[in-house]
C-alpha cells in the first residue's frame, strides 16, 4: 500500500517521531513523509508511533492507498526534498 502520513506532535518528541519515520518512509516536507509499504511495514509503523507520540497530547493522520497510481501528487512552490523516483 502507498502511504502519506502527516503528525503534530509535541516539540518533545518530534526529532524522536522524524528519526524513526526516516527509517521507513521518504521524508516530504515538515511533519510528512510517504512511500510504498507493505501490511506487515505498516503495523510496524503504527505500533512503533504508538509508542512514541502521547495520544492526548499528538495527532498522526495516515492516509492509505491501494496502489500508487491512484496518487496524483502536486507541489505548488519549492520542493522540500524531491522525490522523481516515486513517479
Amino acid at each position: 500500500m502507498y502511504v502519506i502520513l502527516v503528525y503534530d506532535v509535541n516539540v518533545e518528541r518530534l526529532d524522536k517521531v522524524r528519526k524513526f519515520l526516516r527509517q521507513r518512509l521518504t521524508w516530504v516536507q515538515n511533519s510528512v513523509f510517504e512511500g510504498e509499504l507493505s501490511e506487515a511495514q505498516f503495523e510496524r509503523v503504527r505500533l512503533g508511533l504508538k509508542d512514541i507520540i502521547d495520544d492526548a497530547e499528538d495527532a498522526v493522520v495516515v492516509y492509505q492507498f491501494s496502489s500508487l497510481k491512484w496518487v496524483n501528487r502536486t507541489t505548488l512552490g519549492v520542493e522540500k526534498n524531491p522525490t522523481e523516483n516515486l513517479f
